[in-house]
């Protein structure tokens, strides 16, 4: 009997990517890598890099080509065509409606001091970007600057995430129709996935939305206590408590971190999928 396929989406700095603090257990990177070569899983970067960063990760980490990358928060969404990365632009389509010129909310903001524009390099046509100190309570800050927003006729979507590694915060203003969850909703109508043959990994703030929603979903066991607290906080309220899973560690005796993590989590969700790595050991 075939296996049913798997719409494997990670996220890029800290989950797969081992460029945290904690320790990486190094078979499970191996392992991780077998698996994509003999079990039907397409492979999805969700990441807030953009394009260029990607492939230098790709390169840097000699990381497997995924099929599809979505970047920039989910603003832009590429496939891979004839070893080219194409632009769907049908996704642009789906989140320009009310979209303001970034412009407009750079002027908006501009007189808030707390906030410092990101280098151009991390800006885009659909999406602005922050740097700001760490905030003790990021949902209330959020949302007063929602509000400044909102005052001006601009309905956006802000994301908030934190780099504890550099101890800054990062905040996003994207399309209201834009999202790394609303990305992979749109990749599976697309190919034809459902949430049953879909996975998502991560470990950070700007994870949260995919981590709390029905999207099956697994939160590496290097994330920070406070992220996993409030992404069972908010998948508890969602009514989706069952579909986050929170790597501990302990599968295989690997620690959970990065890639280990996700295993973790392809074995809690897709068992069938698992089996094959339990084949070769």
């Amino acid at each position: 009997m075939s296996i049913p396929p798997l719409l494997l989406c990670t996220d890029l700095d800290q989950t797969l990517l081992p460029n945290g603090a904690h320790p990486e257990s190094p078979q499970a990177w191996h392992d991780f890598q077998h698996l994509l070569t003999i079990a039907p899983i397409t492979l999805v970067f969700v990441t807030g890099r953009s394009l260029a960063l990607v492939i230098t990760a790709i390169e840097q980490y000699a990381l497997p080509l995924p099929t599809y990358i979505i970047s920039d928060v989910g603003t832009n969404l590429y496939c891979q065509h004839q070893g080219q990365w194409q632009l769907l632009s049908a996704w642009h389509h789906h989140i320009n409606c009310h979209w303001p010129a970034p412009d407009e909310i750079k002027k908006c903001l501009a007189l808030l001091p707390e906030l410092t524009l990101q280098a151009s390099v991390h800006q885009g046509d659909y999406k602005v970007s922050y740097l700001l100190p760490i905030c003790a309570n990021p949902v209330a800050y959020c949302e007063q600057i929602q509000q400044q927003l909102l005052a001006a006729n601009m309905q956006v979507r802000l994301i908030y995430s934190a780099d504890v590694i550099h101890q800054t915060g990062l905040l996003d203003i994207v399309p209201n129709s834009a999202s790394k969850r609303h990305a992979i909703e749109f990749l599976q109508q697309l190919l034809g996935y459902t949430h049953h043959t879909t996975l998502f990994a991560g470990d950070s703030g700007n994870d949260l939305e995919v981590l709390a929603s029905s999207i099956p979903a697994v939160l590496v066991a290097n994330a920070a206590p406070q992220i996993r607290h409030i992404a069972q906080q908010h998948a508890q309220v969602a009514g989706c408590a069952a579909q986050l899973y929170c790597a501990q560690g302990g599968w295989r005796d690997y620690n959970g971190n990065y890639s280990a993590g996700i295993l973790e989590g392809i074995a809690h969700f897709r068992p069938d999928i698992i089996a094959l790595i339990n084949e070769i050991h």
